[in-house]
């Protein structure tokens, strides 16, 4: 295999991981080390034997350090294509020696910027001379290595041991260094327009985790990617036990988790097909999982489970009665998950620190909707706030009730009904064409257990038809957003069953 030795490298590092070792392993293999400022002091500090860039390029560092790499003598001998004569002529007669390697780190603007700094501050944290050399580097691969991160360091060693690098190695080198200045350079962007608050231009990188067995379906390839500067969220949770996730396994575990951490209670969702067959709030976590459960036990079997507390012993020992496909909480009580784990196909993961994130992201043919996500906070889903339309006085346990089906309905595809009892769901209608129908299959979903129970719509009443099917079913009260036209034609069928109703003015419609 064809090596290209390497005999001259810049080294210039802001994280100064492993620079000593880097350092004492280029001299060891006899490469001459041209070095910038603070790099330069710690390997000579080390006693590596150093070129200051200065001293080679006789210009010295200037603009507080702004200006140190950018000289003609650096990269004409990055840029120069040494298969190129006429390039090797122009170094030669400009006394330029070429590099073979370029060692390189960025300043930590990601990280200034999350630390809360001021804008000039996070100014000063903006690379230029950097970036200019890695991508020099990058494109001028066929002569060049570009080490762009300290976790390559390995494969440098690796590479001089076996006596330089391979021109694959290079390409592969020089991709992962375009990728990280491309980063970079939307990490500055996207930051610069959110100072400007400007929205009109999107960018993001995602990075692999793995490929997945297969899509929704077996014919499909899939992959999961992370986007590792957003919320904390599903696709950086920790797997303790059970198979590889699936495609359908994410996505429903996702959905499980907002609907748990919509509520400040103990809560948990079980979620089957995006969708919740159950729903609970409790004084504790095992108790929630069992009401939730008790929603309905078929849909539940197969199902994805989601905590939003530690989950405990007790709830383990329950949850590994039911099959279960995931179950997904900030943490385990000791032997909770031996408890788990004697089911052999279960995926149990681990997720500290759940955030809801910001933005939605949904892609459409040729393009992308980006919205805010839809959050439980609005002042619409204050109790304080909703507007009673009918009924008289209810108790404290009734309200209590209605909000908690009002945060729950959230999580139900639209159009969505949830009928509640002492903090559990006890019917869901969910993903129907018509309100009538998602009300039908709620409470046939409920059965006896919607007499004397709250219902929650996500959207107003169109007509007073769908009520009307809840109140016979024994509902006691209801809350809705109200804003239909036909609000008077629903408001009095509500009060013809003397039950308390409510408006909210907030919508929590979700299409997918």
């Amino acid at each position: 295999m064809n090596r290209k030795k390497v005999a001259r490298a810049l080294v210039s590092v802001y994280d100064k991981t492993g620079l000593v070792e880097l350092g004492k392993s280029l001299e060891k293999h006899g490469i001459e080390i041209l070095s910038t400022g603070s790099t330069a002091k710690v390997l000579r500090d080390a006693g590596v034997k150093v070129i200051a860039v200065e001293d080679y390029t006789g210009f010295p560092e200037m603009l507080g350090g702004r200006v140190k790499t950018l000289h003609p003598r650096i990269h004409g001998g990055i840029l120069a294509d040494q298969s190129n004569p006429n390039h090797l002529q122009e170094l030669a007669d400009a006394d330029i020696a070429p590099f073979d390697l370029i060692v390189i780190n960025l300043y930590p603007f990601t990280q200034t910027i999350a630390n809360g700094a001021e804008f000039s501050e996070c100014i000063e944290q903006i690379d230029i001379g950097g970036p200019s050399m890695l991508r020099g580097a990058a494109k001028n691969h066929n002569s060049v290595a570009v080490i762009s991160d300290p976790a390559q360091y390995s494969l440098l060693d690796t590479a001089l041991e076996e006596g330089g690098f391979t021109l694959e190695e290079r390409r592969n080198l020089a991709m992962n260094t375009f990728r990280k200045t491309a980063e970079y350079d939307i990490a500055i962007a996207d930051w610069l327009a959110n100072e400007l608050n400007q929205s009109d231009w999107r960018a993001k990188v995602w990075h692999k985790i793995s490929d997945l067995r297969y899509g929704e379906n077996p014919h499909q390839s899939a992959a999961v990617f992370a986007d590792i500067s957003s919320a904390k969220g599903i696709s950086s949770a920790k797997q303790h036990h059970g198979k590889e996730m699936s495609f359908n396994n994410f996505t429903d575990a996702d959905a499980a988790l907002r609907a748990a951490y919509d509520h400040s209670q103990p809560c948990v969702a079980i979620i089957k097909h995006a969708n919740p067959c159950g729903i609970a709030i409790a004084a504790d976590i095992k108790s929630a999982y069992s009401a939730a459960n008790a929603c309905d036990p078929v849909s539940a079997f197969g199902g994805v489970v989601a905590a939003n507390r530690t989950l405990t012993v007790e709830m383990a020992s329950a949850l590994s009665e039911v099959f279960t496909e995931v179950v997904v909480a900030p943490g385990y009580e000791a032997g909770a998950i031996e408890i788990l784990a004697t089911k052999p196909s279960i995926r149990i993961l681990e997720l500290a620190n759940y955030k809801i994130a910001k933005e939605e992201l949904r892609p459409i043919t040729g393009g992308l909707l980006i919205q805010e996500s839809d959050l439980v906070d609005a002042s619409g889903d204050d109790f304080a706030n909703w507007q009673q339309v009918s009924g008289g006085e209810i108790s404290v346990q009734v309200k209590k009730d209605l909000e908690f089906a009002w945060r729950s309905v959230r999580s139900v595809k639209s159009n969505g009904i949830l009928l509640a009892k002492s903090g559990a769901s006890v019917g869901v209608g969910m993903g129907q064409v018509n309100r009538v129908d998602s009300a039908k299959l709620a409470v046939a979903r409920a059965g006896k257990r919607a007499n004397n129970s709250v219902a929650a719509s996500d959207a107003f009443f169109p007509f007073a038809d769908g009520l009307q099917i809840l109140l016979d079913a024994g509902i006691t009260a209801v809350v809705a957003p109200g804003g239909s036209v036909r609000d008077a034609e629903v408001i009095e069928a509500a009060k013809a069953a003397n039950i308390a109703m409510f408006f909210t003015g907030v919508r929590h419609f979700s299409h997918a």
